[in-house]
């Protein structure tokens, strides 16, 4: 049993990541309630209120065993403890700015309380990234948001070593990558 999981900010990435690893050939944990539309064009890879069933019920990631379970940064505080090793995690990083503006896109509205926006998500930011640093259970990789829509290859690449796909996957995984889609660049 290994659970797999995709973190990071809301507008983070974290649904590319998912695609990428449905072209990889790994089962995806969704339960196609939340459709693609114009902010997520190829859909949102995700359980419905996941943290908070987490939150109310931390072995309901046993559901998930051997599935990619996508969790927002906020959520990871709630994982249950595991045996050494039992969580591989990507954890995508993303220019926060991007992140809120496209927030904003996505809601349709500027955010009155963008200061205050920030610093809730770089406070969750930076207890997520320690929390996966300090748990014995976790291993994981950094991937930043950027690298892997401007130069794909060497995050593929990483992330082929992490999971151990099948490298005959690479230009599977890479074509899930498009510019187009990375509508708020700073």
């Amino acid at each position: 049993m290994v659970n797999y999981v995709v973190s990071g900010c809301p507008r983070s990435g974290t649904s590319m990541l998912m695609q990428i690893l449905t072209n990889a050939g790994m089962p995806i944990a969704t339960d196609k309630k939340r459709e693609a539309d114009k902010d997520n064009m190829k859909g949102y890879y995700e359980v419905d209120g996941i943290v908070d069933k987490v939150k109310e019920n931390p072995n309901v990631v046993v559901e998930y065993d051997n599935k990619v379970l996508k969790i927002i940064h906020f959520g990871i505080q709630y994982l249950p403890k595991l045996p050494k090793g039992k969580y591989k995690l990507i954890y995508i990083e993303r220019d926060i700015e991007e992140v809120l503006d496209s927030m904003d896109k996505m809601v349709g509205e500027k955010d009155n309380k963008r200061d205050e926006t920030k610093e809730v998500f770089l406070k969750f930011n930076k207890l997520a990234k320690k929390l996966i640093q300090e748990r014995e259970d976790i291993d994981f990789i950094l991937v930043n948001h950027r690298d892997l829509l401007t130069n794909p290859e060497p995050t593929i690449d990483k992330i082929i070593e992490f999971f151990n796909i099948d490298k005959d996957k690479k230009q599977a995984m890479i074509s899930v990558i498009d510019q187009k889609s990375y509508r708020n660049r700073r």
